[in-house]
């Protein structure tokens, strides 16, 4: 038995649809979710509708772990895209749901889901938080805990807790998107000695310093020499403790290693399409004895996932959201509109037709 559903799609490059769908009829166990609310990752998805991702380019091989040959190149349609959903239980059939109950999952922009929570995360948003808020706290959220985390690891050891990468260090993070602003906050509330964010844009520096958060222009790639001269730790001792490099670009990369002090670490959360080739790894890399690690959500600091399944990335989230939610709301979500905009909104992002690309976008469902 299934259930007809709507979802976002690609057709082939360049064409994003609503398509019509499926999804199983709810078993023992399981529930039925009506989706309200559904965030756009407008890096992660655009690079889907372009055919730009290396999955598409290059081919994947799932039990080496590597791209190219003998990998196997993905195809289209693509089915689905997005990670970052608001729904409300319509029918149960386990005692994890109760009806009514709104959650936060990742499973991308569709009217529906049949959820079962023994296999998936599902994360109750509660009453006191604003329930668009809630796209946050299944996936992107996470993902900048993980940042953390990935840097409390390096820092501190893996025995290391959520807090122990960033207090009372000097933190840079690269890039005033999203998940850099949400990893600034984050780094903030946690105890950081002082956060810098380094980002080109005008209007993405103005957002953060909304926020309360220190900015420094980087469109000429010279913040480095700002964050080394702000933070002087001693004779041939500047910079920055731990860079959270935020943005899917080699520049932002080359500016965190820059701006490293010796033996700091760059945490990157970025993903470069187009490789780094203005990465220099004979420089300060090698000279200040630099480190860079990958913090990529599937997988927690090695050591950790015991300690840190996604629940526990989502009730860190959910402190956040509690602590800062009304600035978040407020600043980062620049665009609301109908799920059915949702094609041509992910169209002119990957035609580049927009004049500002919106910060945060989300999707509203309308019920039924």
């Amino acid at each position: 038995m299934s259930r007809a559903v709507r979802t976002i799609g690609v057709v082939e490059p360049g064409r994003p649809e609503i398509l019509d769908d499926v999804e199983p009829e709810p078993g023992p166990g399981q529930a039925w979710v009506r989706t309200e609310w559904s965030g756009v990752s407008a890096g992660t998805e655009v690079a889907l509708v372009r055919g730009t991702d290396p999955q598409h380019r290059v081919g994947w091989d799932p039990d080496l772990r590597s791209f190219g040959a003998p990998g196997t190149t993905a195809g289209y349609p693509v089915r689905g895209l997005g990670y970052m959903e608001v729904g409300r239980v319509t029918e149960s059939r386990t005692g994890a749901l109760a009806e009514g109950a709104l959650v936060a999952m990742a499973y991308g922009h569709r009217t529906g889901r049949c959820a079962d929570p023994a296999t998936v995360p599902v994360i109750p948003v509660p009453d006191d938080l604003d329930p668009l808020l809630g796209i946050y706290l299944a996936q992107m959220g996470p993902i900048c805990v993980n940042g953390l985390l990935h840097a409390a690891a390096a820092l501190a050891g893996h025995a290391a807790g959520v807090d122990d990468g960033v207090r009372d260090r000097h933190v840079l993070v690269t890039g005033a998107g999203v998940i850099g602003l949400l990893s600034a906050l984050l780094a903030v509330q946690h105890g950081a000695a002082d956060v810098l964010v380094a980002e080109s844009s005008p209007g993405r520096r103005a957002v953060a310093a909304a926020l309360g958060l220190a900015t420094v222009d980087d469109a000429d790639g010279a913040a480095w020499l700002v964050v080394k001269e702000r933070w002087r730790h001693g004779p041939g001792d500047a910079g920055a403790d731990v860079a959270l490099q935020c943005r899917g670009h080699d520049s932002s990369l080359a500016t965190a290693l820059k701006a490293l002090r010796p033996q700091g670490v760059v945490v990157d959360l970025g993903f470069y399409q187009d490789g780094a080739p203005a990465v220099r790894l004979g420089e300060e890399f090698h000279h200040n004895g630099l480190a860079v690690v990958c913090a990529q959500i599937g997988r927690v600091p090695r050591g950790m996932a015991g300690a840190w399944p996604r629940t526990a990335l989502a009730a860190v989230t959910l402190d956040l959201l509690r602590d800062r939610g009304r600035d978040v709301r407020e600043h980062l979500v620049s665009d609301v509109l109908p799920f059915e905009e949702g094609p041509r909104l992910l169209g002119d992002l990957a035609g580049r037709r927009l004049p500002g690309p919106p910060l945060q976008a989300v999707l509203r469902f309308d019920a039924g």
